[in-house]
């Protein structure tokens, strides 16, 4: 039986490192498109240096991907934020970020999907975040969050009888390295911020790599569409 390949996005550290890890782990061959290789590569893991923000480089590198053999998984994990007052915004942090953020899912998807049409199966999950119902100082990152959303919803509907379904997984705070730069561990913000999440803790990436496995499976055909906040409950009523 030939081992199925998931294609990741920015699984070089943080989230996605702990995506690749997980699918590895599920069976997968990994092919990690990130600009910067990780510390060590992991036994099934194939690294690929992509910058993601060229939208050239981008669509050509998973053209020659698809060209060699039909990917059927995708997890678009890659993201670029700057945190900025709605006055401090500039046009070129709003094209950097859509680059990222929506152009790249967009023509990755385009390269993978006559393969998974023939295939008549496939599996995306698209990585958004809490930030997308809204955050200050994210008016660019919410707004490309909220749009992957609305690609999620579209590709849904259209691919759904063509076998491939689409979601989204919303990370909330999620300890890596990254969020442990601005939110030290025993910070009296970081404590008064994980007092307010309902299960009374921080996340860790493993807990967002569950979720992705979880709609990448064979068996999870009846969920598309769909967005899975992996918050600790931060997401719900009034919390956080």
């Amino acid at each position: 039986m030939t081992t199925p390949i998931a294609l990741v996005t920015g699984g070089s550290r943080g989230i996605g490192r702990a995506i690749v890890a997980r699918l590895l782990q599920d069976g997968f061959e990994v092919v990690n498109f990130s600009r910067r290789p990780p510390e060590s590569a992991l036994p099934g893991e194939r690294f690929q240096s992509v910058d993601l923000g060229d939208a050239a480089a981008t669509a050509a590198a998973a053209s020659a991907l698809a060209a060699a053999r039909p990917v059927l998984h995708l997890v678009n994990n890659a993201g670029m934020i700057q945190v900025a007052d709605i006055e401090a915004v500039t046009q070129d942090e709003l094209a950097r970020m859509v680059a990222v953020n929506l152009t790249a899912p967009l023509l990755l998807m385009q390269a993978l999907l006559p393969g998974m049409r023939q295939a008549g199966y496939g599996r995306v999950v698209n990585i958004g975040s809490r930030a997308g119902l809204g955050k200050p100082g994210r008016t660019v990152y919410g707004a490309t969050k909220s749009g992957l959303v609305g690609m999620t919803r579209t590709w849904a509907l259209e691919l759904g009888k063509a076998g491939i379904t689409v979601n989204t997984v919303a990370p909330g705070p999620i300890a890596t390295e990254l969020f442990d730069q601005s939110n030290p561990p025993g910070d009296p913000r970081t404590v008064a911020l994980e007092a307010a999440i309902p299960v009374g803790r921080i996340g860790r990436p493993e807990d967002v790599a569950h979720a992705v496995s979880s709609f990448l499976d064979r068996r999870a055909g009846f969920m598309t569409g769909q967005v899975l906040y992996v918050c600790g409950g931060m997401s719900v009523g009034l919390a956080g």
